[in-house]
């Protein structure tokens, strides 16, 4: 694959994405304001923010993304959602499952023009990192969406690996799960990496999949069963990413 090739990709990718985000948002706008009294969740905005996402992923010609795996049998039963974390990719990928989720995200990109008032009309968490009231604050929030009957979105190894093996899965999600005894969702994804360099604009060839696990229930567990939760989930991915890689 030449340069110019994924240059002039990389280009039409980009134009596309930002075309569909200004399409989305007078969408989600409208949707906020009309079915708000109906949907305190703001589902239908979420979803068509993700099917956004997912579209500019599907036109890109250097990247091919799928998923597999069992679909919850009803959307809006809530689910403590976790995955591994490759690449800024991950998001497009993941909004290929066809169900709403709201993510938990760095609050740096609820400032980027677009993208930022994307995420709020969507319902998305932001958290500082580093800053403990923030995350206490953010997790808040994240009850707040459960409770109104949408899953939450969250990468506990908190940002992307850089290398070949998982990072260490921080406990924020799965003490959310326990608080709540609501079930874990993981997923296992792989195909990314390279897909969307950390720096730069020009993207990569990438075959990318994302694969819906069994849940996990917490039902009747307490805060102490939080480590071993969190194991059980993490070796339960690294597993199931290891073979999509195969």
């Amino acid at each position: 694959m030449s340069h110019l090739w994924a240059v002039v990709a990389s280009l039409w990718t980009w134009t596309m994405l930002v075309l569909l985000f200004l399409l989305a948002l007078p969408l989600m706008a409208l949707a906020r304001l009309l079915l708000s009294p109906f949907d305190r969740g703001h589902y239908v905005a979420g979803r068509i923010f993700r099917i956004a996402g997912a579209s500019a992923a599907r036109v890109n010609p250097l990247w091919h993304f799928s998923w597999s795996g069992p679909v919850p049998g009803n959307p809006r039963r809530p689910y403590v959602v976790v995955s591994n974390h490759e690449s800024t990719a991950d998001i497009m990928l993941i909004s290929h499952l066809p169900w709403e989720m709201k993510w938990l995200a760095k609050r740096e990109m609820f400032k980027i023009p677009v993208m930022g008032w994307l995420m709020w009309l969507a319902g998305d968490i932001g958290v500082r990192r580093g800053s403990a009231r923030s995350a206490v604050e953010a997790m808040q929030e994240c009850r707040e969406r459960l409770e109104k009957r949408v899953s939450v979105m969250i990468f506990p190894e908190g940002t992307r690996s850089t290398s070949q093996e998982l990072l260490p899965f921080k406990d924020g999600a799965f003490r959310l799960a326990i608080d709540t005894q609501l079930p874990i969702l993981p997923l296992a994804l792989a195909g990314t990496r390279d897909a969307l360099p950390k720096r730069g604009f020009v993207m990569n060839r990438a075959t990318a999949h994302v694969k819906v696990l069994e849940p996990i229930d917490t039902a009747g567990m307490t805060t102490a069963d939080i480590g071993a939760l969190r194991d059980k989930v993490r070796a339960v991915i690294d597993h199931a990413r290891r073979t999509l890689k195969d």
